[in-house]
């Protein structure tokens, strides 16, 4: 199964983007090469396999994220 998760820029170099996951203490980089809109800092994308796949609204990505934190704590229950 895959997934593909939304996360936050938090720096670009050289066209890679350093993400927050999940909004805790995980980073992951993803290539921007596959995205023609222009990304900067503080930009949610979703993330699948290393690449960028689209620009998230900050809002949509929001709800996701918490979306699979609450699925993640009743998996845990």
């Amino acid at each position: 199964m895959c997934l593909a998760i939304p996360a936050e820029i938090v720096e670009i170099t050289d066209g890679v983007a350093r993400c927050r996951v999940g909004g805790g203490d995980t980073f992951v980089k993803a290539t921007l090469l596959l995205l023609e809109k222009d990304l900067v800092v503080g930009d949610y994308i979703i993330i699948h396999a290393g690449f960028a796949l689209d620009k998230l609204d900050k809002k949509e990505a929001l709800e996701t994220i918490h979306l699979m934190q609450e699925m993640l704590r009743l998996n845990q229950e």
